[in-house]
């Protein structure tokens, strides 16, 4: 590939180029179609504004970065990408029986693990991958992607350049990624083929789930245009790499639990697919009797001339019932309860690293820990303890009673995490500067 996932130059001449598109119509790498969810209607509060948008309102809201990333991050839009990834997953698998997996990327790893629990109350198996995991729980994880046990694998910059699982045939786009290189590094994890050499095999398809309001909209066109003519444009492309991003979104560092944005409604209720290539076009069609050809196949002799495989094709595509909706799948309450009392106590220690981080205590010290009034050993014990008391008086409970949380309580408190998290840090703040003083 003429780039790089650290965005360093591929120093030497260019020699040889072999385009995309000639490889998917050969059946050297996956046709990829990019579906996005289009809401008709969405409502949303930001900066305690209440406001309720058309599509082609949201259409010009996509390229502000408070409204992507407000959508990168709301429950409301990652449910609806997850349910639409998983029917496109489903697809897939029905058509042949093979055992597809799905991909996903997120803006961080508090986020990846919300959404994989997205996908676990959808009753999928699913892990979350990140730097900050030990080689051996990595290497695990790995194991069970590649021996089929996983479903989904949610990524957060991990499983780049270079990485090799061909039944990855879907990937959900949970982040806005702001240029093209990132975007074509994850969209290339689920373009090996599943079946080497075989054009227009049913295996041989990928998706890349994503929501308009992300604005990869724009990244897919220039996706499709790299085997354009312009090859000065595409190298500006690639070269640019990633710009900045924000404070919060840096490696490292800890962010909110939530945007300043929040989705309160969203309806959708259709997909809007885009095919890097069009299977009936002229050159799509010669193309394929080219192919036939060369493997010893005579179209002509089995009555195949151009517009008899274009009707064939078009008649395949209305046979193979793809996904035109969005069907919101069920969850089960139980189920739904139990995983969400897990991420209200990861969500809790989360919360509590941000903490550490915005006092500028380092996790392992013990400033924090030395006010006592909870148990804790270090700083970031102390503010895990903190943290868990306040949202324990929050919901009006005694230590030890989160088994009995109804899921409406959960529900109700998870949003609150960062309003409690600041009061705790208000507390701890004015705590430490007695003692210094």
């Amino acid at each position: 590939t003429p780039f790089r996932a650290d965005d360093q130059p591929v120093h030497g001449e260019v020699i040889y180029q072999y385009s995309f598109l000639d490889a998917m119509q050969r059946g050297y790498i996956k046709q990829i179609t990019a579906v996005n969810l289009k809401p008709t209607e969405i409502s949303f509060v930001y900066e305690g504004d209440e406001r309720r948008h058309t599509l082609a309102e949201v259409m010009e809201l996509k390229e502000e970065t408070w409204f992507s990333r407000g959508v990168a991050l709301a429950p409301e839009c990652n449910k609806h990408i997850a349910d639409a990834s998983i029917q496109w997953l489903e697809y897939l698998r029905n058509r042949t029986g093979f055992n597809h997996q799905l991909i996903a990327v997120a803006c961080s790893v508090a986020h990846a693990k919300q959404v994989r629990d997205l996908y676990r109350e959808r009753n999928l198996e699913a892990e979350v991958i990140h730097s900050g995991l030990d080689k051996e729980e990595r290497e695990e994880i790995l194991t069970a992607l590649k021996s089929g046990t996983l479903d989904v694998i949610v990524q957060v910059q991990m499983l780049g350049e270079g990485f090799d699982h061909p039944p990855l045939s879907v990937g959900a786009i949970f982040r806005p990624f702001r240029s093209l290189n990132p975007y074509i590094q994850f969209v290339g994890r689920i373009m090996r083929v599943n079946t080497p050499n075989a054009v227009n095999h049913p295996d041989n398809e990928g998706i890349v789930v994503s929501h308009v309001g992300m604005n990869q909209d724009a990244n897919w066109d220039d996706f499709k245009g790299i085997d354009g003519d312009d090859q000065n444009v595409v190298r500006g492309w690639l070269e640019a790499g990633e710009a900045t991003p924000p404070e919060d979104d840096r490696e490292g560092t800890r962010r909110r639990l939530r945007p300043g944005m929040d989705v309160t409604q969203e309806i959708i209720d259709r997909f809007v697919s885009d095919p890097y290539f069009d299977q009936t076009d002229d050159a799509a069609i010669d193309n394929l009797m080219s192919v036939m050809r060369e493997q010893g196949i005579d179209p002509e002799v089995l009555g195949l001339d151009r517009d008899e495989l274009r009707r064939r094709i078009l008649v395949s595509r209305e046979q193979e019932g793809a996904p035109q909706t969005l069907e919101e799948l069920p969850v089960q309450p139980q189920r739904r309860r139990k995983i969400l009392r897990q991420q209200l106590d990861e969500q809790t220690r989360a919360a509590a690293g941000r903490i550490c981080d915005a006092l500028g205590e380092a996790p392992g010290g013990v400033r924090i820990a030395n006010l006592g009034g909870v148990p804790g050993q270090n700083n970031l014990g102390a503010a895990i303890a903190r943290m868990h008391r306040a949202v324990n008086a929050k919901l009006g409970i005694e230590s030890g009673k989160r088994r009995d949380l109804t899921l409406e309580e959960i529900e109700t408190i998870l949003p609150q995490l960062d309003e409690v998290a600041d009061g705790v840090e208000t507390e701890l703040q004015e705590g430490l500067a007695r003692v210094k003083s």
